[in-house]
């Protein structure tokens, strides 16, 4: 992957087709999506090294999509936004954004910015040696780079989903989610059901992971709240 890969969220096209236009001019290679969904989508198709997120998307906001994002990423996040107001940057950084850039502002500042947050980014990822192999107790092993499960050495063939939900929560160990949040980060749409899908979903994935919700080792049930993973790493 190059390091000049950035993803752009913007439902105002004048603002978008500017950056693009001169960040493209600067040898980055920019996707431009409209809405906070096909954001979302867009970051799950391609690989990314930074993403540039206005706050208020039609549809899926920009809070809710930096958080999505988060949760499966550490590329630098940028909130880009017409208001100045404090809460609105503390709620921002606190769910996982590394800069706030109000309009209007200097597209100079913000290639400055954007050059910052990529040059930390990458000696992060240079001195970074997280293991991507990861064994529990239980007899599950974790290859978080190839998303493969094995248990007890058997592979675990789960669907698209039941994937979806277990590395979500497996990648956010002891975060709890609840039914909404999983449905809205796995299916990428609002959930209308009730969380009934994700319920059907949890009880396959559990059961090709042998366990029960009453004596979990790997995904614990938070009664009236969602869910989270609990599993134990073993050396």
């Amino acid at each position: 992957m190059q390091n000049n890969a950035i993803l752009l969220v913007e439902d105002d096209q004048e603002i978008a087709r500017i950056i693009c236009d001169h960040l493209r001019k600067n040898g980055f290679d920019v996707t431009w999506s409209t809405t906070g969904h096909e954001g979302l989508e867009d970051f799950h198709k391609h690989e990314f090294n930074l993403a540039l997120i206005d706050l208020m998307l039609p549809g899926l906001d920009g809070y809710t999509l930096i958080q999505s994002i988060r949760n499966h990423s550490d590329i630098p996040l940028l909130m880009i936004s017409a208001h100045s107001e404090d809460h609105q940057k503390i709620q921002g950084f606190h769910i996982g954004a590394d800069d706030y850039i109000t309009k209007p502002f200097s597209l100079d500042e913000l290639t400055a910015r954007i050059y910052s947050h990529l040059r930390r980014y990458n000696r992060y990822q240079q001195s970074s040696h997280t293991p991507t192999i990861i064994n529990y107790e239980g007899g599950l092993q974790v290859d978080f780079e190839h998303e493969n499960i094995l248990l007890h050495g058997g592979k675990v063939v789960l669907t698209a989903k039941e994937k979806g939900i277990f590395f979500l929560l497996a990648k956010n160990p002891l975060s709890t989610f609840s039914k909404s949040k999983i449905y809205e980060q796995v299916w990428f749409e609002e959930e209308l059901d009730d969380g009934k899908t994700v319920t059907v979903h949890m009880k396959s994935l559990r059961a090709k992971l042998k366990e029960s919700s009453r004596s979990p080792l790997f995904i614990q049930t938070v009664w009236g709240i969602g869910y989270q993973f609990i599993g134990v790493e073993v050396e």
